[in-house]
C-alpha cells in the first residue's frame, strides 16, 4: 500500500479564492480512501478576482503574462502553506481557473502555468486535467465524477454546488455526469450588486418572494433541453442568464428567491429521471450546500424518497481540491482518470501535464 501525500488546489467558476488541501491517498484491498488532513482558503483580492474574472477579454499578450503570474502565484500560496504544515508532500495538484471553456470548438484553458507553479513552490506539478479529453472530442468536464466514483460510491447521486451545478451518478454500469446549470454564480452577482460576498444562510433569498416571469424564462433557457454530455460556464451564465436577470425589476432579494427555486427545480428535474430506486441518497457538497435555504427547498423539491446528505464543512468545501489530488494520483499511476462516459470523449484517457522545478 503506497500512501501519497498531496497538496490539492482547486479555484473555481465562483471567484471566491484558492481552496487548498492537504491531502492522504491510499489504495487498499481495491478501494481508494482519503483522509483531508489540513486545509486553507486564500481569498482572492479585489484586483485579482477582477482580473480573473476578465481574463476571457485579454488579449493573448495579456493572457499569457496572467497565466505565468497566477502559476507564480499559487505557487508561493502553496510554499507558504507547505511550510505552515511542516511536513514533506509529494507533489502538487492543481486545477488552476477556467478562463475559456468552448470544448465545442476544441478549447478550454486553466490559468495557472505549471511550470511557474513547479519552480515557485519547488515541488512536482501535475495539472492542466482538461485540454485531453478536449482533443478526444469530449466536454473536458465535469472531471469531479471519477472522484465520486471511487471515494463516494455509497451515494445514488451526487452534486456540487459551486458558481454551477453538476451531477454525477451511475446508469447500466457507467459513470454519468454533467453539468445541471446554475448554483452560485448568479447568487454571487446579486449579493455583489448589494455590496456583499454573499448571502448567509440565505437568509436574503428567504425573505424574498418568487418572481413567476423570471423563473418562467430561466426554466425555458435551451441549455436544459440539450441531452447530456453537456458542460457550461461563465460564457453561458454572461450570454443568456445576465440579460434576463437585468431585465427584471424585482427587488434583488426577490431575485435571490427566485435564482434557488429556479436553481432546485432544475436539478431535482435530473435527479427524478434517473432515479431508479424507492429511496435514495444524494450527497450535496460546494458552497451551495451551505446556504440553508438553497438545501430546504432543494429537499422541498425532491421530496422524500431523496435524502439530501450535507457532510462535514471541510468535505463541503475542499472536495473538489481532493478530488483534483486523487486524480493527480491516478495520472502518475498510469490509471484512467478521466471518463468519457461523462464527457462525451472518444476514449477514457490518463490526462494531466507534470512539472518538475526547474533551477535555484
Amino acid at each position: 500500500m503506497s500512501m501519497y501525500k498531496v497538496l490539492g488546489l482547486m479555484s473555481g467558476t465562483s471567484l471566491d479564492g484558492l481552496d487548498m488541501a492537504y491531502c492522504h491517498i491510499w489504495e487498499e484491498d481495491g478501494h481508494w480512501n482519503f483522509s483531508i488532513k489540513q486545509t486553507k482558503d486564500v481569498p482572492y483580492s479585489d484586483e485579482m478576482r477582477e482580473y480573473l474574472k476578465n481574463a476571457i477579454y485579454l488579449s493573448d499578450a495579456d493572457h499569457a503574462q496572467l497565466h505565468k503570474d497566477y502559476g507564480m502565484w499559487l505557487g508561493e500560496q502553496s510554499k507558504l502553506f507547505i511550510d505552515e504544515l511542516g511536513e514533506e508532500i509529494d507533489f502538487i495538484a492543481s486545477h488552476g481557473h477556467t478562463s475559456h471553456h468552448r470544448p465545442e470548438d476544441g478549447i478550454t484553458f486553466q490559468l495557472g502555468d505549471g511550470q511557474f507553479l513547479a519552480n515557485t513552490s519547488g515541488k512536482q506539478v501535475v495539472c492542466d486535467f482538461r485540454t485531453k479529453d478536449v482533443s478526444l472530442k469530449g466536454q473536458g468536464a465535469p472531471l469531479v465524477p471519477i472522484g465520486d466514483r471511487l471515494l463516494f460510491h455509497e451515494f445514488d447521486f451526487c452534486l456540487n454546488l459551486g458558481g454551477i451545478s453538476n451531477i454525477s451518478f451511475e446508469k447500466n454500469d457507467e459513470r454519468i455526469a454533467y453539468d445541471i446549470g446554475m448554483a452560485n454564480m448568479p447568487l454571487n452577482y446579486i449579493t455583489h450588486k448589494m455590496g456583499l460576498p454573499y448571502d448567509e444562510n440565505g437568509n436574503l433569498a428567504r425573505s424574498g418572494k418568487l418572481d413567476h416571469g423570471l423563473l418562467q424564462k430561466l426554466n425555458s433557457l435551451e441549455y436544459y433541453r440539450l441531452p447530456y454530455p453537456k458542460s457550461t460556464g461563465y460564457e453561458w451564465f454572461t450570454e443568456k442568464v445576465i440579460p434576463l436577470v437585468n431585465a427584471s425589476t424585482s427587488a434583488n432579494i426577490d431575485l435571490l428567491h427566485t435564482l434557488i427555486h429556479h436553481n432546485c427545480e432544475q436539478i431535482a428535474f435530473s435527479v427524478h429521471k434517473y432515479s431508479s430506486k424507492p429511496q435514495n441518497k444524494l450527497l450535496a457538497t460546494g458552497g451551495g450546500a451551505l446556504n440553508q435555504f438553497f438545501m430546504d427547498i432543494l429537499q422541498e423539491k425532491l421530496g422524500p424518497n431523496i435524502e439530501v446528505v450535507i457532510p462535514t464543512k471541510t468535505l463541503i468545501a475542499y472536495k473538489e481540491a481532493l478530488v483534483f489530488a486523487l486524480m493527480s494520483v491516478l495520472r502518475l499511476e498510469g490509471k484512467t482518470n478521466v471518463l468519457k462516459s461523462v464527457t462525451g470523449a472518444t476514449s477514457d484517457s490518463c490526462s494531466g501535464e507534470v512539472f518538475f522545478p526547474q533551477g535555484s
